[in-house]
């Protein structure tokens, strides 16, 4: 890459049927040079990632059409390579289990902070 060149932010899904928060967390991953969309279900996403092809993936368990550790399966399957966060109010000992015997690579609870988005980042290799 010439020195003229800037690399492209990676791109990243969220996947999460609360409007506000999909805002707040695509504005959290835009201040950190990240290129983020939004899909507000599970039918949604898999149109999006087809197109996006994302490095990340921020889902939300509970969605309208399914549960979003049910469809890490289909992610971590179509892109190996995208680091997947599961992102729920549901973090129970169980669901949290769940999340990383289907693929996810982190898991945050809700409510979060701008501060576990940031730790999330570094800690999956992309800060």
């Amino acid at each position: 890459m010439k020195n003229t060149e800037k690399a492209l932010p990676a791109s990243v899904m969220i996947v999460e049927d609360e409007v506000d928060l999909c805002y707040l967390l695509m504005k959290i991953l835009r201040q950190n040079n990240l290129k983020a969309d939004c899909a507000y279900s599970i039918s949604e996403a898999k149109q999006a990632i087809k197109k996006l092809n994302p490095s990340i993936v921020f889902i939300d368990n509970f969605l309208p059409d399914g549960y979003g550790s049910d469809f890490i399966m289909n992610i971590r399957e179509g892109y190996p390579k995208s680091k997947i966060v599961m992102i729920t109010a549901h973090d129970s000992p169980a669901d949290i289990e769940k999340a990383f015997k289907r693929g996810a690579d982190y898991f945050i609870s809700k409510p979060f902070n701008t501060k576990a988005i940031k730790n999330t980042l570094e800690i999956i290799g992309h800060k």
